[in-house]
């Protein structure tokens, strides 16, 4: 499986964008739960948002929790990251990642990574 993200940019804050991961390769549909990660400057990457391979079940960290909204198109092969009232907290590269198995935020539990898209947000 390959996965690519894009949609990244700058944006002000209290602005909005959203991301895309487009996978290839293995049978996508229903195979996959999808999660995004960032990670800042400096800091560890962390867990943000992930769907489960139905796409019946999201679960989010509280820093984003009500302002971002996963979503996916298994007919696109496409999973989505709606980023609203964004905050300059929010700058990070984003990145997306595939897991076989449970919905998880756990980042060593994902199989396959696509390469960072940069969010930028100014103050």
């Amino acid at each position: 499986v390959q996965l690519q993200a894009s949609g990244g940019g700058l944006v002000q804050a209290g602005g909005s964008l959203r991301l895309s991961c487009t996978a290839s390769g293995r049978t996508f549909s229903s195979s996959y739960v999808m999660g995004w990660f960032r990670q800042a400057p400096g800091k560890e990457r962390e867990f943000v948002a992930a769907i489960s391979k139905s796409g019946g079940s999201t679960f989010y960290a509280d820093s984003v929790k009500g302002r971002f909204t996963i979503s996916r198109d298994n007919a696109k092969n496409t999973v989505y990251l709606q980023m609203n009232s964004l905050k300059p907290e929010d700058t990070a590269v984003y990145y997306c990642a595939a897991d076989s198995f449970v919905l998880t935020t756990r980042s060593h539990d994902y199989d396959y990574w696509g390469k960072g898209t940069l969010v930028t947000v100014s103050s």
